[in-house]
């Protein structure tokens, strides 16, 4: 309570047995107890009195408002209530069988035009089919031999190479002594 330890307690009892004695130390504890225990009642009695005054004044009305608008959950949930609110979306009747009559009317005509390809393209492998059957039935002309390839020919050396003679082989020179200078 005031932050007393243990061994705090203990010093200021035994200060106490010292000090009041063995003889009135109960009576003190028990007056202490009674003094403590009305200080409590009177803390309880002031509490009540104030909430009832709030209550009379409609504090808790405004608090009640003021946690709801703080609350962002709630909040989230009013607004998801409103959103999702149908009766000014749903469409009257007449309307709706309006756009499903448009939707039929288009759901024919892509049904119709997928029909008319589909046709068109069996139409055109069949056909394909016929001429690969005919073109296989008719007989083949004979085929002739293919001509030989000629050989490719060999470069022809050039004019000027021609015209050069062979090369000699190069002599090597004999080393000959060369004279000593006279000094």
């Amino acid at each position: 309570m005031f932050g007393l330890g243990w061994s705090e307690m203990v010093l200021i009892g035994i200060v106490a047995l010292i000090v009041i004695g063995p003889k009135d130390l109960p009576v003190m504890f028990r007056t202490l107890g009674q003094f403590t225990g009305k200080a409590r009642q009177m803390a309880r009695e002031f509490s009540r009195a104030m909430e009832s005054a709030a209550d009379d004044a409609g504090v808790k009305d405004i608090t009640k408002t003021i946690k709801a608008a703080a609350n962002p959950q709630k909040f989230g949930v009013d607004k998801l209530k409103e959103a999702t609110d149908f009766k000014s979306v749903i469409k009257p009747f007449g309307e709706t069988e309006k756009l499903s009559q448009e939707r039929a009317e288009i759901r024919d005509k892509i049904q119709e035009a997928t029909a008319r390809v589909a046709s068109e393209r069996i139409a055109r492998e069949k056909a394909a089919a016929e001429a690969k059957a005919t073109k296989e039935a008719a007989p083949a002309p004979e085929a002739k031999p293919a001509p030989k390839a000629k050989a490719a020919p060999k470069p022809k050396a050039s004019a000027k190479a021609a015209a050069k003679p062979a090369a000699k082989p190069r002599a090597k020179k004999a080393a000959t002594p060369k004279p000593e200078a006279e000094v």
